[in-house]
């Protein structure tokens, strides 16, 4: 409609999940802009949901925000009436339910949620503004998804590689394993490299480890400013 205002704008940044039967890692840059405005250096991306599940949220901060506050609060609800946490699958679940909830007047917000399942493999969901959403072993989302998705396809996936005769061939559809340091260091390539390629990534990297049997550990990197 002419003359109308649209508030929700995308405030760039990136995020990313990769996961292994033993651990699940999530990531996110801190950069929050708006056009070629930096608004802010230290926006958090991503928060710790239960002892083993986190959320990444990207997009419009304002509506990305509230989601994650929403979500805590039902979150907190189910633990004081059921005196247990929800397992990844039903939190999954929930999030999918309050996204479509909201299809007609959506949150501009893409999420990713990571966490080690009940049955004791590390998970990623990813999903879109209107609760789209599928099991995956990596995924980005935001401004640097076109960079760091086909980086990721390639690394974890082995896709477009020469086959090595030496190796054993990936079974189409089952996951390949990879240390934790690895998976680090992969994800910490993916960031450098967004970070120099693409203005709207930037300034530090917040990531969260999700191990089976080491717990919660949160790494903080700094990024390119510039």
């Amino acid at each position: 409609m002419d003359g109308a205002i649209d508030t929700a704008q995308d405030n760039g940044g990136s995020i990313l999940a990769i996961s292994s039967p033993k651990f699940a890692v999530i990531a996110g840059d801190t950069r929050q802009s708006s056009g070629y405005n930096i608004e802010t250096r230290t926006a958090k991306r991503v928060f710790q949901l239960t002892p083993e599940t986190a959320i990444a949220v990207q997009g419009f901060m304002g509506d990305a925000m509230n989601l994650v506050k929403q979500l805590k609060q039902r979150l907190e609800w189910y633990y004081h009436t059921h005196s247990e946490v929800p397992s990844l699958q039903s939190i999954a679940r929930l999030v999918q339910t309050m996204l479509y909830g909201k299809r007609f007047f959506p949150y501009y917000s893409y999420v990713i949620l990571a966490g080690i399942d009940r049955d004791g493999t590390g998970a990623v969901y990813s999903f879109d503004p209107v609760g789209s959403y599928e099991r995956e072993s990596c995924r980005a989302h935001g401004s640097a998804q076109s960079l760091v998705q086909p980086f990721l396809d390639n690394m974890i996936y082995k896709k477009n590689q020469v086959p090595d005769p030496a190796a054993p061939p990936v079974v189409k559809g089952e996951r390949p394993e990879f240390e934790l340091s690895e998976v680090q260091e992969l994800l910490t390539d993916a960031f450098t490299g967004a970070a120099e390629r693409h203005i709207e990534v930037g300034d530090g990297l917040d990531m969260l480890i999700i191990h089976k049997d080491d717990g919660v550990r949160w790494v903080h990197l700094p990024l390119k400013q510039d």
